[in-house]
């Protein structure tokens, strides 16, 4: 019996990607048609698509996560539409208990198909790259972090520093108690650990500051010129307005402000019926970190622009200082977004940034 002919037929294929295998489930008109297994290896994915389904209208759909963009790029460049899905956003029934790879496949394939998946955003490889280098120094700095609470913690244990000590490490103070321990004769092998924790500490510090300079010193004139706009907001400084140039580029990708805030996560979540409509905490969808950085930067900028101030008072007084400094970051995301999209600086106090539009892709005069 020979293969079915697909030719002109749409074909819709949910991908469960894992590390060693990827578990694929194809429907099409409304039928489930083939479920298969194989090797993770893009390549194979792909010849077997081209094998099976040759001739069809064939679009495909995998989870973000852990595997990256990698396979989307390789889907794309060999001609298969394919979009990479957030996982919180696939439907699940109520009394779906059952999870396994094809089911998981099989609910991509049949969402897909009815039109009720919307990919997200892929970067490019180059804005991917710098994604990574970004979030290496956030890497580093949990590593220090980490570092200075095991130098703590061994400081305590034998005395040296009190429980509620909150000082903040520095090159002086550890030199100072790992002298101290010296000094105070304590066993030779507790010394060598301090002192070792003390080296790791301070080398971590001096790589801090290193790719701090690196990072800076390889931007482009362009990426200069939107490093300029994102610092222009209040609350936003130089290692800030990085992150965020480098997370959210020249936001071309939101078309409006919803769209940048269910990527940030600072969309409500809702419950309504009826007439009855009930707005509670954001969904948390997002990027964490991303609203980490608005919410901080929030409380800067209402002691610098007194509109976000004025804001702030508004709905703090009948939600509460926390809702108030999230509505607050959700403005000061949104109006810096409309800065970086018509090339314009922040300006303070400015409920309307719709100024003279100047292309994003031309350098802006600092």
């Amino acid at each position: 019996m020979g293969r079915y002919d697909y030719t002109g037929k749409k074909v819709y294929m949910g991908i469960d990607v894992h590390k060693k295998t990827y578990v694929c489930v194809s429907v099409c008109e409304g039928n489930v048609v083939k479920k298969d297994s194989m090797s993770a290896e893009p390549a194979a994915l792909i010849t077997y698509i081209k094998n099976y389904f040759s001739g069809a209208m064939l679009e495909t759909a995998y989870e973000a996560g852990f595997s990256g963009f990698h396979l989307h790029r390789q889907l794309v460049n060999a001609g298969i539409k394919n979009s990479v899905v957030h996982p919180g956003s696939i439907e699940v029934a109520s009394r779906d208990r059952v999870k396994t790879d094809k089911r998981d496949a099989k609910k991509l394939a049949i969402q897909l198909s009815a039109g009720r998946i919307r990919g997200i955003y892929v970067p490019t490889l180059e804005q991917e790259a710098k994604r990574n280098a970004s979030r290496l120094r956030d890497n580093f700095l949990k590593f220090r972090h980490q570092m200075a609470l095991k130098i703590k913690a061994l400081l305590f244990t034998q005395g040296l520093i009190k429980g509620e000590d909150d000082t903040v490490l520095s090159k002086k103070w550890l030199n100072k108690k790992v002298l101290e321990v010296q000094q105070l004769n304590f066993p030779e092998a507790y010394y060598y650990t301090l002192k070792r924790y003390a080296e790791q500490w301070l080398r971590l510090t001096d790589d801090l500051k290193t790719i701090r300079n690196e990072l800076f010193s390889m931007q482009s004139e362009q990426e200069r010129a939107l490093l300029s706009i994102y610092k222009s907001a209040p609350g936003i400084g130089d290692l800030t307005a990085l992150k965020l140039k480098d997370e959210l580029g020249d936001m071309r990708q939101f078309s409006n402000e919803k769209k940048l805030f269910s990527y940030i996560g600072f969309t409500p979540v809702e419950h309504s019926s009826g007439e009855y409509v009930r707005q509670g905490h954001i969904s948390r969808q997002g990027r964490a970190t991303l609203r980490h950085i608005f919410v901080e930067s929030a409380w800067i900028a209402i002691k610098k622009d007194a509109s976000l101030m004025t804001i702030y008072q508004r709905i703090a007084k009948t939600r509460g200082g926390k809702r108030a400094i999230v509505g607050v970051a959700r403005r000061l995301a949104g109006r810096l977004r409309a800065c970086v999209q018509n090339g314009v600086f922040y300006t303070i106090g400015s409920e309307s940034l719709q100024e003279q539009k100047v292309d994003v892709k031309q350098p802006v005069n600092a």
